[in-house]
């Protein structure tokens, strides 16, 4: 079994083709900001002072400016072009994050049915969450085949339907918009051909910076001229229950600075507030918190995955059913802000979990 991983790396070229690597400086940069010293981050990085002043300077006469500040009694400090180095590698590490490890564990999935070269590997087709990545992490370690695809909670569903995938994960809102939502994946569900496996319970709302500058109180605000928001994607089941919220209290959403804006994952909105690029967004709490972002609940959610009733006793599905309810895998996702396991591994009938009845 083998595992990919995926990083986002800066190259910086200028006009005389001359190049260098943002992404190897910035975290030299980190360390010069907390010790005041460029011997002791060299130091730290395994570096000899040489090594990682050629570095610094290589990158300064890309960008045609000083990284770092001496000042008398203060040692040193980065500057702002320093500071915005370290801050574009981190937005580029935090925007892609979500992407890059979807796309790893699809590449890794791949590779790794070839190298078994059989089938019979779990196929996952989800809406992308941090409770999936904890199972799909959990089912790697336990050397299981798993062939992971990150899509909208519909495509995921659809999917299922079409018989290509053994689990489809997708959510629905707990209350007013329940049924509205569960409109949409009803088409593709069977109650006699199809169970649902309870995963997890989440919390979704606003993503702030921290200490609510602009004194964000609710979902009302992204009408504000002053607001600039970032959305998901179009099909996503967060942006589709975000378009019923707003049109309940009256907000047209095509008024809203930024709403047609689409990012894949929870994570990439995070990102995206957290840099500053955008005063508000909406999604899961563990990325809030993540991006060291203040957090204001809206709705509370199930996720699910529906499969094959029929095949929930053989593998590859038995395998990932007793996993969901391991206490251990239970304990992983618990630790994540705003999840809530109880109920996982917990089956469920189409008609009780599309309406809510379950809860």
């Amino acid at each position: 079994m083998i595992r990919v991983e995926c990083d986002a790396h800066l190259l910086v070229r200028d006009s005389e083709g001359r190049s260098a690597s943002l992404t190897d400086v910035a975290p030299l940069l980190e360390l010069v900001a907390t010790t005041g010293s460029i011997a002791q981050a060299a130091g730290v990085k395994g570096l000899s002072y040489r090594h990682a002043w050629g570095l610094l300077r290589a990158l300064e006469a890309c960008v045609g400016g000083a990284l770092i500040e001496t000042a008398r009694g203060r040692g040193t400090s980065l500057s702002e072009l320093g500071q915005a180095v370290v801050d574009a590698q981190r937005l580029a590490g935090e925007r892609l994050d979500g992407n890059l490890r979807a796309l790893a564990a699809e590449v890794a999935s791949g590779l790794n049915r070839r190298l078994a070269r059989h089938d019979g590997a779990l196929r996952i087709h989800a809406s992308h969450g941090y409770a999936v990545a904890a199972l799909v992490s959990a089912l790697v370690e336990a050397r299981a085949q798993v062939d992971i695809k990150y899509r909208e909670s519909v495509e995921a569903v659809k999917a299922l339907a079409r018989g290509e995938c053994d689990l489809a994960g997708f959510h629905l809102p707990r209350g007013a918009f329940r049924a509205a939502c569960a409109q949409i994946y009803r088409p593709w569900l069977d109650d006699g051909h199809h169970v649902l496996i309870h995963l997890t319970r989440r919390k979704q709302g606003l993503f702030v910076p921290r200490g609510n500058p602009k004194r964000v109180a609710g979902l009302a605000d992204l009408a504000r001229d002053d607001i600039r928001f970032v959305n998901r994607q179009p099909g996503s089941g967060t942006r589709m229950l975000l378009e019923l919220a707003l049109r309940e209290i009256g907000v047209d959403p095509a008024g809203i600075n930024g709403y047609a804006s689409a990012e894949l994952t929870h994570s990439a909105i995070a990102a995206f507030v957290a840099s500053g690029m955008a005063d508000l967004g909406f999604g899961v709490e563990p990325a809030a918190h993540h991006f060291g972002l203040d957090f204001i609940p809206v709705v509370d959610e199930d996720y699910y995955f529906a499969c094959e009733r029929s095949r929930l006793d053989a593998a590859p599905l038995a395998g990932a059913f007793a996993l969901l309810r391991d206490a251990a895998y239970r304990a992983s996702v618990a630790r994540l802000d705003g999840y809530d396991p109880a109920a996982c591994g917990t089956l469920v009938s189409v008609a009780d979990g599309l309406a809510g009845a379950a809860y």
